[in-house]
Parts: C-alpha cells; structure tokens; sequence
C-alpha cells in the first residue's frame, strides 16, 4: 500500500531543484493512491563515462526514494542517445561513441548504480529496443511533431547558432528521442539534473502530441566538486569515486571546502533536515567544520562500503595527519639502481605522468622522510625512504 500523499511529497521535494508543473506531483500522487497503482519513474543516463562519482547520485538517491515508497522504477541506459552524444552544454557538436564502448560502459553502470538502488525494485531499460526498430517514415513523423524554433530556444543551440558554430541534425534528434524515449515507457515521473530540463520537457509535449498524460518532471541540482567552484568531473580531478576505497573516499571529504559541508549532507545523504541545521547553527557558533565533514566522510564511506570501512578510514586518516603518522597499506618499490625521484614516482604508479610530479614538486607538495624537497633528486639504491606525494598518496622505497 502507497504511503499518503503528504508522506510522499514532504520525502520526495527534499533537494529538489524544481518540480514541474508544481501542483502536477500531488495531482500525480492522488490518482496513484486512487487506483492502486505505482507511478512509473523514469531516469536516462548515457553510457558515455564508465565511472560514477558522487555527483550522479544525487538524482540516483531521489530515484531510491521513490522506490522506498512502492514506485516502479526503469533505469534506462540510453545506448542508442550516447551514440549520438548529448549536445547538453557543449559549445561544438560531440564525439559520438562506438557500439561497442557504449555497451561496455552500460556494463559498468549497471554494476555500480545497485550501490544506489535496490536491484530488485529497478527495471534496466535500453532505448536502443525501439529506436532501433524505428524505420525512416517513423523519424520523419517524429520530427513533424517538434519545430526548428523550439529546438533554437535551448541555451547551447541558441549561442552556436548565433556564433555561426556547427549544429548537425542529428543533435536536433537527441532531445526528441529522450523525449520519445518517455512515451515508450509511458512515464509519470523524469528525474533529470537542472542541465536536463529542456529535454524533459520535450518529453512532456511528446507525450501529450501521443495522447498521453504529460510526465511531471524533477530537476536536481548539480553539486560541486572538491574545489568548491566546478561541477564535480572526472576530467577536472575534483570528484570522489563511488568504487574509490573507503581511504580515498574519506580523505577526499575531508578536503572539501567548508561551504560545501551542508550541502553535501543534504543532496547525498539521509541526515534529517534539523540535524543538517543544528551542525549549521554549531559551526556558526564556533565549532571546527573538520569534525563536521568526519561525520560526512564517515556517512558516505559507509553507504558505499559498510560502517566498518567507515570507522577504519577514519581511524587511518586520524593517524596520518592528526598524529603525523603513515597508513598501515603503503605501495613499495624496489630499487636495483639509483634513480630519479620523477622515474620512481611513475613507474610506481602512484602518479600518472612526469610532469605531473614535476608540478607537484614545484608546488612544494612532495617530501622524503618528511623534508619537503624543492628540486629533482636521486635516490640512492639500498636506502630506505618514505615518499609522500599531497596530501593522500605515500610510497616506500627500498
């Protein structure tokens, strides 16, 4: 039996953005309870990244919610959209992706949403099982129920329109085949990210230009990474990992800026709203925001892992550098020669490219035993040395 509509709507507005129309998710909500039926909520997600971070579960979390509730969810992994790429955003036409890394990314999705979701509740769906079977005179009625006009209205068309950049045909398909994509599933509900609201709402004239009850949409908000400034992305190095280990996890959290502290406990966990806004009140009052974020780290430690992972990151982090210690699980490397502390660094591993440790030798975050170095040195075979690379990243060599 579905909770009552109060019940519902005070779980399901909590960090919503927006929910449009505003009176279409009680309206929603009534008719479900009145025949006895779940809402059917749809979330999309391209394949286009094989790794999630934090910042995708924001919409995952709301989509759990309604799961919670009795909703019938459809995960749907838009195989046939990522080979076209989502326009969204960007400033000229994107890559679109090989079938084959598409499926292989859709594999890893798939492994990792059920960090989030409860797989028995959640219906996999690829568009890719009607799209495909569209034939040519099927697009052109598609197309026919959506106009030039409308599509120039998004924000990334409008500006390369008006910079003369190049837009092709086929990104003018994409919204109308995620829209489409809503009438298949004949959804009640689109969660999307604030970046997705044109695209939810062409569903919603889809579905009505299909004789369908127009979906009410949910936009969430789009977090910050790490740095406090950009959205939280792979590419920038300001995310944390889903998969990443409790220690990384952890540490990662605890190097968040401060400003980000009430809002991660809001969009990423399940911290009740007044606790959210007693640790506020504490650290308006003059309580550290380090023991504030410990908490945080240790609440998303576990959702991802379990509460004993969480008390051991917390425990190795407090030893490191509370107590200046070294973590317990530290790479080693060999030495059969003297060599050059960029070369041991690489070939170690625990930095991606040369010149990235170079960087952070000139920005005085690599020290041996200790002693921040300024400069390259050599590393005399036979000697044992304990390299610390930031603030995270350690190295014994022998």
């Amino acid at each position: 039996m579905l909770p009552d509509v109060k019940t519902q709507i005070d779980i399901i507005s909590r960090g919503v953005v927006e929910i449009i129309p505003e009176d279409g998710l009680k309206a929603k909500l009534e008719k479900s309870i009145k025949e006895n039926r779940p809402l059917i909520v749809k979330f999309g997600a391209d394949p286009s990244a094989p790794d999630l971070h934090i910042g995708h579960t924001v919409p995952l979390r709301k989509i759990r919610q309604f799961q919670d509730l009795g909703h019938i969810v459809y995960f749907l992994i838009g195989d046939f959209t990522a080979m076209i790429g989502d326009p969204t955003g960007k400033s000229e036409t994107r890559k679109s992706l090989s079938r084959d890394e598409v499926l292989a990314n859709a594999e890893t999705y798939k492994k990792q949403i059920f960090k989030i979701l409860d797989p028995d509740k959640t219906k996999i769906v690829f568009n890719s099982d009607w799209c495909s079977k569209l034939n040519f005179e099927d697009v052109l009625k598609l197309t026919a129920k959506y106009t030039v006009a409308r599509l120039l209205e998004r924000d990334d068309f409008s500006k390369r329109y008006k910079e003369g950049r190049a837009i092709s045909l086929v990104e003018f398909m994409y919204p109308l085949i995620q829209g489409y994509d809503s009438v298949e599933l004949k959804a009640d509900i689109e969660i999307g990210g604030t970046d997705q609201k044109f695209n939810l709402l062409v569903g919603r004239e889809l579905q009505r230009e299909y004789g369908q009850e127009p979906q009410v949409i949910i936009t969430m908000p789009i977090i910050e990474g790490t740095d406090g400034v950009q959205k939280m992305s792979k590419s920038l190095g300001n995310y944390i990992g889903i998969t990443e280990s409790p220690k990384e996890i952890f540490g990662k959290v605890m190097s968040i800026t401060d400003d980000l502290i009430l809002k991660y406990f809001e969009f990423l966990t399940d911290v009740p709203l007044e606790t959210i806004k007693d640790y506020e009140k504490r650290m308006k009052s003059g309580e550290n925001p380090r023991d504030f974020k410990a908490i945080l780290a240790k609440n998303l430690v576990a959702q991802f892992h379990s509460e004993e992972d969480a008390v051991s990151a917390e425990e190795e982090f407090n030893r490191m550098f509370k107590d200046k210690g070294l973590p317990d699980d530290m790479p080693e490397l060999v030495l059969s020669s003297d060599m050059n502390i960029v070369d041991i660094s690489v070939d170690s591993g625990i930095v991606l490219s040369k010149s990235e440790m170079r960087r952070m030798i000139a920005q005085g975050a690599v020290s041996i035993d200790n002693e921040k170095i300024d400069s390259e040195i050599l590393l005399k075979a036979g000697e044992e040395k304990i390299i610390k690379i930031g603030k995270r990243k350690f190295l014994r060599v022998k």
